[in-house]
């Protein structure tokens, strides 16, 4: 999707094949366990069941109940156990099985993981990988939407990456399992099976699902830190991440605008350079996530366009998000940052170009 900007992918076989971010996710599992022993999968029924949505299917056959087990119901637990394994030499990937039951666990995320380099003077490490789906789409309600990413940014010592497609999915989640610092590893569910054709706007049961690209069977890795350049344009800079990417996508090709559209991909590390380099060529910015609006993630990229690229500015910033209320059920695609608000903010910013 897109030219990669500064992307460092190393592969070993180029064979590949078509799968959704799904299949590609469990492709990364297998093939990090395959190539290390101390990769440790773990979660509610992570094991024989193989995840809600499936994403660890056949794991435990394949590698047994001490490399893949399921835990109790206690997330916070889960992130414990993760640190003492990982501080010990280990690297498991812990599964929250919905972004939205994270809370418990954000001491042991805040106060262990992030700090235990810092405070270890670099004795210890926690390279733990914690995945975890979020967003909506699926009629999931309050408790099951939620797209809590701008908390974990705010926390120095982890890194937060979000991968819109197959095969970014894959190769960032390699590389974030390699990292010697923790990682939250965002999965947009919405697109877990597959972009959709159009009709972003309406319920799942009129979208159709498609495999998402082709994707590499063996190893490789996407550097963390590095943004992906979907679409090169003139006109308008847009910033997005997960679901944001294909829905911005949607919008520009049906209005026809000259969009520039950067996926971020990771949040933290930032690419700020391929940001600011678009930016100053377009002299327009909008940025989109799902989201809520105050102290969301777009907050903290229009505070860093303003500050690197005011003089280039033509325009105020655009930031589409989601509303500030608790995630709803009933008005979920009135929520969703769509084709009708992400048009609207577009054609504001061109109204004097």
């Amino acid at each position: 999707m897109g030219a990669e900007m500064t992307d460092t992918v190393e592969a070993e076989a180029p064979t590949t094949t078509r799968m959704n971010m799904i299949q590609a996710i469990n492709s990364a599992l297998e093939v990090a366990m395959a190539r290390d022993a101390d990769v440790i999968v773990m979660g509610e029924d992570v094991g024989y069941f193989g995840g809600v949505f499936r994403a660890t299917a056949g794991l435990q056959a394949k590698f047994g109940k001490r490399r893949v087990f399921d835990t109790p119901i206690t997330e916070i637990g889960i992130i414990g156990v993760s640190i003492g394994m990982g501080a010990y030499g280990l690297r498991p990937v812990p599964e929250i099985q919905f972004a939205d039951y994270i809370y418990p666990a954000l001491d042991q995320l805040v106060s262990e993981a992030a700090r235990l380099r810092y405070r270890s003077a670099g004795e210890f490490t926690a390279p733990i990988t914690v995945r975890s789906p979020f967003g909506g789409g699926i009629f999931g309600g309050q408790t099951h939407s939620q797209s809590p990413e701008g908390i974990f940014t705010h926390v120095s010592g982890i890194k937060t990456v979000i991968p819109s497609t197959p095969y970014d999915a894959k190769g960032l989640l390699i590389a974030a399992i390699e990292d010697n610092d923790p990682v939250l590893f965002f999965e947009p569910k919405r697109i877990y099976n597959g972009p959709f054709n159009g009709h972003w706007d309406r319920p799942a049961e009129n979208w159709s699902r498609h495999p998402a690209g082709e994707v590499p069977t063996g190893y490789y890795r996407i550097s963390l830190g590095t943004a992906n350049m979907v679409r090169e344009g003139e006109a308008v800079t847009i910033l997005a991440y997960g679901t944001m990417v294909h829905v911005c996508a949607a919008v520009v090709a049906e209005a026809g605008v000259d969009a520039e559209i950067i996926d971020l991909r990771t949040l933290v590390p930032l690419d700020i350079e391929a940001i600011e380099t678009s930016v100053r060529k377009t002299g327009r910015c909008m940025i989109v996530h799902e989201a809520t609006r105050t102290s969301g993630f777009g907050a903290e990229l229009s505070a860093l366009v303003q500050e690197r690229c005011f003089y280039h500015l033509e325009a105020p910033i655009e930031r589409v998000t989601g509303f500030d209320t608790p995630y709803p059920h009933s008005l979920e695609w009135a929520y969703f940052p769509g084709p009708v608000r992400i048009g609207e903010a577009l054609k504001k910013l061109l109204k004097d170009a």
